[in-house]
């Protein structure tokens, strides 16, 4: 493209006036001026020879007018992309967009998220429950098969499925309770949408009946079906649900899974199902369901102790709001203490010197451990009764170890 420049020469006098552009009515220069037609790439050739300073500035704000706001808008936008190649970043995408701390951290907060959600002391409470109670079915060394493993990772994973449903869905009915009690919860805190809350507790309820089914054993599928009633019932705000808010009924469900469901179903799963034997109660699976029980109701008693002050304000009637958390604290350790006696007796009946030796001491170094730290938990400190009922749970996991020993 060719310009036109106009400029002083001193060796032409055309004695023509050249208009400004800026204003028509003056000329650019004194003296005579030429216009010349120039091809692109002389023009500022000739400006140097031929122009001052003033003029060159002038045409060169008239030629970079057009690309000024071009030029500006490319320096912003490449920007980021020059920052990127220096720190040795590909050009096309951004730091962050693939920074490997940044997707372990999501990650990390995901599977942290999901583990509160899951309530692991219950998680680990299932799973540990089942491989004790499945080890009762056993009557010789022959019988550690991979037969054995299939069938209790078989009900292990149906009966945790359930669990998380159970657990999701009481968080799910619970949100504005747990905002008090239990702020960290996902829910409570708004880690979670209740949108999510719902995909999950129904992907994992669908996915426990489905692995029972698939098993075909029908003592594990009536388990994971009774536990879907009572915990629907225990938590959903539905009448005549929301059996939680009745001290007695939200004590029997958990007794009901706890105790019964779990040794008695879970015992002929393996039994009748697996190993494919007549349904038979045993010595060590009737003292199991019975000192399960007594824990049970602990539990159920225990769970509500901390919680005082969101079930008061939503009128959750618990045993704790009726009597009060020193009293039902102290129910508690008397009826564990009492479980741990009739253990100790059990185990001194035993014709098994090693059952006897193991159950008798383990059951009272228990029973002296729970007392000794019952009398120092501070009472008046939510954060030492909760400190404590997990202690309780772990007393819960001791004696599933002990209750295959007994004979």
């Amino acid at each position: 493209m060719d310009y036109a420049l106009v400029g002083s020469f001193p060796k032409a006098s055309l004695g023509s006036s050249v208009w400004r552009r800026d204003n028509p009515n003056k000329n650019c220069f004194s003296g005579s001026y030429v216009a010349v037609r120039v091809s692109r790439c002389k023009a500022w050739d000739v400006l140097e020879r031929y122009c001052g300073a003033g003029s060159q500035q002038h045409l060169l704000k008239r030629h970079t007018i057009g690309t000024k706001e071009k030029s500006t808008f490319y320096r912003r936008r490449d920007k980021k992309f020059l920052v990127n190649a220096t720190a040795g970043h590909p050009l096309e995408s951004e730091p962050d967009s693939y920074n490997p701390k940044s997707i372990w951290n999501s990650i990390k907060n995901g599977v942290d998220a999901f583990y509160r959600f899951s309530r692991p002391h219950t998680v680990i409470g299932t799973a540990l429950s089942i491989m004790s109670v499945s080890l009762l079915a056993i009557e010789n060394l022959s019988d550690f098969s991979p037969l054995f493993f299939t069938g209790v990772l078989e009900a292990v994973v149906a009966a945790l499925f359930m669990n998380i449903y159970i657990v999701g869905l009481n968080q799910l009915s619970d949100i504005d309770i747990d905002k008090v009690n239990k702020p960290y919860l996902p829910l409570a805190s708004g880690e979670y949408s209740i949108g999510t809350g719902i995909m999950i507790v129904t992907s994992f309820l669908i996915m426990s009946f489905w692995l029972g089914w698939v098993v075909g054993s029908w003592p594990l599928f009536w388990a994971l079906f009774i536990s879907f009633v009572l915990g629907t019932a225990y938590s959903i705000n539905l009448p005549p649900l929301r059996w939680k808010k009745s001290a007695v009924v939200a004590a029997m469900c958990i007794l009901a899974v706890r105790a019964v469901i779990v040794q008695v179903a879970f015992f002929l799963h393996m039994q009748v199902h697996v190993y494919k034997r007549p349904a038979a109660f045993s010595r060590p699976l009737i003292f199991a369901t019975a000192f399960m029980s007594f824990f049970s109701v602990v539990i159920a008693l225990f769970k509500d102790i901390p919680d005082i002050e969101g079930d008061k304000i939503f009128g959750i009637r618990s045993f704790t709001v009726r009597m009060g958390q020193k009293r039902v604290f102290w129910i508690c350790i008397s009826l564990l203490e009492m479980a741990y006696g009739v253990a100790v007796l059990v185990g001194a009946s035993s014709g098994f010197m090693l059952s006897k030796c193991i159950t008798v001491l383990g059951h009272a170094i228990l029973a002296s451990v729970l007392w000794n730290r019952a009398k120092s938990v501070d009472l008046n400190s939510k954060a030492a009764i909760t400190s404590f009922y997990m202690f309780i749970w772990k007393l819960f996991y001791a004696e599933y170890l002990l209750i295959p020993l007994v004979r």
